[in-house]
């Protein structure tokens, strides 16, 4: 079941139209319209300034974002952000930095995190690979989560997607040894070129145990969405994989 775009992070790296387009920066969004709910307005307005960093030219300093020492987790896409919320109050002693540039998005999540009163929630509107190359300290993060991104489902499509080989080895830059790249889709076709390109990095190492082909079992801390709850229900399946840095 492809995920729906109104609930899902939609990551992917742009079409190579021309021959010039092989020389174009990774990207890891495209962006799409949507409307803002009155709700996502007010959160925006009221909690923007204070959880929605602005994209600067310097490394952050999650201590002195978060106010505490803890392990951080960069998110790549958290479209409407209700699994982002989800982990952040399953996991309160790590803290979250999530990049998504649908603003309904971002207001969503805000909205999320002035109800849920998260304090380990911060967020940039921003492209994720600029955020990473210019913002974060290699080998810092403890992990990174790219959840349900665009399939681009159609085979002359499939170099649009975010999972490719050049884009893995950039990622794992970021992690700190022993850190973690946890991705989840619901297409088949895209979770077996995701195992490929993730296996093949030789940086990774697969947490999958013996037996599972080369698929985690869906850790805890990530919820089900609505979308994956009503496509298990007929019969549709979801894969998790999760790599660690050696």
């Amino acid at each position: 079941m492809p995920a729906d775009p109104s609930d899902q992070p939609v990551p992917t790296v742009p079409p190579e139209e021309t021959d010039k387009s092989k020389h174009r920066p990774i990207k890891s969004f495209v962006v799409r319209p949507g409307r803002m709910g009155t709700g996502q307005t007010r959160a925006l307005a009221e909690l923007g300034p204070r959880f929605v960093l602005p994209f600067k030219q310097e490394l952050v300093k999650p201590a002195e974002l978060f106010g505490r020492s803890a392990p951080v987790v960069f998110e790549i896409g958290f479209g409407m952000g209700a699994a982002t919320a989800q982990i952040a109050t399953t996991l309160p002693d790590v803290d979250f930095i999530g990049c998504e540039v649908h603003e309904p998005g971002v207001g969503a999540l805000l909205k999320l995190i002035g109800e849920q009163k998260l304090e380990n929630i911060r967020i940039f509107q921003h492209d994720a690979v600029e955020v990473l190359e210019r913002m974060i300290q290699p080998g810092s993060l403890a992990g990174m989560h790219i959840f349900f991104p665009d399939p681009w489902h159609k085979k002359r499509h499939n170099k649009r997607r975010l999972i490719q080989a050049p884009f893995v080895a950039k990622l794992v830059n970021y992690l700190a040894p022993g850190g973690y790249l946890h991705c989840a889709t619901d297409w088949e076709p895209y979770a077996q070129q995701m195992l490929d390109v993730l296996s093949a990095e030789p940086a990774l190492q697969n947490t999958a145990e013996a037996g599972s082909a080369g698929f985690a079992e869906k850790p805890a801390y990530r919820p089900l969405t609505k979308f994956e709850n009503r496509g298990i229900k007929l019969g549709h399946g979801v894969w998790d994989l999760v790599f660690k840095r050696r």
